[in-house]
């Protein structure tokens, strides 16, 4: 029996599978678009597992199940036995007799692994507060879409060493182009489970500038992430030179992109100038999670398709 297949970090798929799920999110963004009804996953039911608050990964999941002819159902720990701690063993054991797929939003990896672990189905993580592996899925794919293939380009990180940051670095190993990150200090990216990535993919730095030097992509995300909240006033003032603004932007390249897993504060991680600015891809990033996560799941449930 074929051993089921997860994603739970960027690494869990090699460079031919994503060249595959890129080019079947292309497709599938294109059917979309000129209303091509195309549904593979008629009586399919993903559970989606909410720990943590979300607006683009439920509805890019659940849309997304549903223009694949699917459906999603909503859990979280208000509403079912996760809050009265039902261990995720027996949740994965139950969920996964009466579902194709199983999406979860949560805190620990570890978590997710143990998820996946006694699942019958696959597991997509759709953040934890280690990885991220689907936002980046997406990016990439919004990069592609723009400016063609990745391979060879920089790309800069600007602030906090977070869930994000590390699945770029991750993407970077896999997909053959450079990270470069600008922490301020205390909160510098930290690489997990042994990985070693050489100077030809991580390039960190103090400095905003240094890391934007020659960029084709600058990326950043909030200062406080969830579960941080209480740190938020000695992150602002850590942050403070870490705006990604019109002058920041000038030292990467021209054409460089702007993105934003979002949700964004203007005025803090990004000025409104370059968020609503024309390098800006935010939108087209937030609409790709659907997209890609459409591709990834019809990888993860019916393999290579061509139609």
């Amino acid at each position: 029996m074929k051993p089921v297949g997860h994603y739970l970090q960027f690494s869990d798929l090699n460079h031919e599978e994503y060249r595959h799920i890129f080019e079947r999110a292309k497709v599938l963004k294109r059917r979309h678009s000129e209303k091509q009804l195309y549904q593979p996953l008629l009586g399919r039911v993903m559970s989606m597992i909410f720990e943590k608050n979300s607006t683009r990964t439920r509805v890019s999941f659940e849309a997304g199940m549903a223009q694949l002819g699917g459906h999603a159902m909503f859990l979280d720990t208000k509403t079912s036995q996760l809050g009265r701690g039902e261990p995720i063993e027996d949740t994965a054991r139950v969920l996964s007799r009466m579902s194709d797929i199983i999406m979860i939003r949560t805190f620990e990896q570890s978590l997710v692994e143990r998820l996946a672990t006694h699942s019958k189905v696959p597991v997509i993580n759709g953040l934890t507060n280690e990885y991220h592996p689907c936002q980046i899925l997406a990016d990439i794919f919004t990069f592609i879409e723009h400016r063609g293939s990745i391979k060879g380009k920089t790309v800069a990180w600007i602030g906090d060493g977070n869930n994000v940051c590390r699945t770029w670095l991750q993407a970077a190993k896999i997909l053959g182009f450079k990270l470069k990150v600008a922490t301020p200090v205390g909160y510098e990216l930290t690489v997990l489970d042994g990985e070693h990535y050489g100077p030809e993919h991580f390039e960190p730095t103090h400095s905003a500038v240094k890391a934007v030097e020659g960029a084709d992509l600058v990326t950043t995300d909030v200062f406080t992430s969830m579960g941080y909240e209480a740190e938020s006033a000695a992150r602002l003032e850590a942050f403070a030179s870490y705006q990604v603004n019109a002058e920041l932007m000038k030292h990467a390249k021209p054409d460089a992109l702007f993105m934003h897993c979002l949700p964004a504060h203007r005025g803090e991680e990004v000025s409104a100038e370059v968020i609503d600015g024309p390098q800006s891809v935010v939108w087209d990033e937030a609409e790709n999670r659907m997209h890609a996560q459409k591709a990834l799941i019809e990888y993860l449930l019916l393999g290579h398709q061509y139609n």
